[in-house]
Parts: structure tokens; sequence; C-alpha cells
């Protein structure tokens, strides 16, 4: 088909966007806003690089025999790839057809309906979710938290592997009782395979001021490692496996 999508970047030997070591694609464009987001210049949908699948693959067969000798593969991210779902159905695919290990990225608030052709060949889904607590999410997004759940929901029945990915920010997603409700949600879902908490960090603020978005985490610290630590304790007291 031949599909035109737009990339913000490429990284050929990522570790820890899935298992193993991964050729890593950042997709171009974002419906979400989020506070600590450390990647603001891949919001505007209209920037980035015009690639077709096959342009693509034919430089992520180069790293085939790294993704193999480690059970690695092929990360797609963003932004949030499910902005593009015909490019990204249409890579999936050829991904699949070489035998290459498909995970892909999201915060899960997108269409479903458009989602599903992606997710028929999608190994793994590394789920992003900024908190339980809907008014808590949408004061880190501004979205609801709503679509999210329905696409956790849809990994869930069709069983489809997933790791969730929690960033604790102190004064904003660190509240105990959000974090417990979290937790007992997540006790309920057989195909996840661990929860990665995230602490807050700034890395990507300079893009901000860069970029010329107001930044409102700029007097926020990082959480002390005591305190992650305590907050991985808190879902793995739900049997749940952390990172």
């Amino acid at each position: 088909m031949n599909t035109i999508g737009r990339i913000h970047s490429v990284e050929t030997c990522g570790t820890v966007d899935g298992p193993g070591i991964r050729y890593v694609i950042f997709l171009q464009g974002c419906p979400l806003h989020c506070q600590y987001c450390h990647n603001p210049d891949t919001w505007d949908r209209t920037k980035g690089k015009a690639v077709t699948v096959p342009e693509l693959m034919e430089e992520i067969v180069k790293y085939r025999s790294y993704m193999q000798f480690s059970g690695g593969g092929v990360t797609v991210s963003g932004g949030e790839p499910l902005l593009q779902p015909e490019f990204l159905s249409e890579l999936f695919r050829a991904l699949k057809a070489e035998g290459i290990h498909t995970t892909l990225d999201t915060s899960g608030y997108a269409s479903l309906k458009a989602a599903k052709p992606v997710l028929a060949n999608t190994d793994l889904v590394l789920l992003d979710i900024k908190s339980y607590n809907p008014d808590v999410f949408k004061q880190v997004t501004g979205a609801p938290l709503a679509p999210v759940l329905e696409f956790a929901s849809y990994l869930r029945e069709q069983n489809i592997p997933m790791w969730v990915r929690f960033v604790l920010i102190p004064g904003l997603t660190d509240q105990e009782e959000d974090i417990r409700k979290m937790a007992v949600y997540l006790s309920g879902f057989p195909n996840l395979q661990k929860v990665d908490v995230l602490p807050f960090h700034k890395m990507g603020e300079f893009k901000w001021d860069q970029l010329g978005y107001e930044y409102h985490l700029r007097e926020v610290p990082p959480p002390p490692a005591r305190i992650t630590c305590q907050v991985r304790d808190i879902f793995k007291s739900y049997g749940l496996k952390t990172h």
C-alpha cells in the first residue's frame, strides 16, 4: 500500500522500550499535552519526516541479528502512534511477515476501531496510564480517562500482553489512595506482565522553553528514591510485578 507516515526520529538500539534490543520509531503527532511530556516536539502531526513502510523496513532489517539474538524487535512510540493507524497497521503487518516482534507504546487515548487492525499484529503493548483518578488524569493530560480504560479492557479481552507505565509525580500522581485503586484495577488483568513505576524527570524541560510552551512543573522535584520504592511495593502488595 505504501502509506505515508510521519516520523519524528528513530533509536536503533533501544533497551528500555520493550524486551531485548529494539529499533524504536517515534511517530509524529499526539492528542494529549501531558504536563511532564519530554517530547513536546512530537505533538504537531504536520511535522516530522515523511516515510513509507518499505523505506522503514529497508533500514529495520539491517538490525535483525541484534534483535533476534537479544529477544528484541521493533517498538513504535511517539507522540501517539495510533494517530497514524493505517501506516502503523501496514508497518506491523510487514514486521510480522519478517518474524520481527512488535511493541506498541501508547497512551491508549485513541479510536479503538482504528486501533484494532494494529493490535491484530501487536505482540506487546506498553500502556501509559497517567493516573487512575479521572480528575488527576484530566489535570495531567487535558483529556478524559475513560477511553484509556476502554482500550485497556480490549487488551484484556484479546489477551494481548501488556506492560503498564506509571509516572510518579510529587504532588500530582503520588497520592496513595489513587495508587492503590490503580493496583486493585490492574490486579484484574491476567495479560499484565509488569508495572513500570517511572520517577518524574525534567529532561525535556528545555524543549518546552524552545517551543515557547509554558512548563507547569518547573518547581516540581523528582521523587526521592525511597518514595519510588514505596510505590513499587504498593503494586507488589497486590500481586503485581514491578520495575
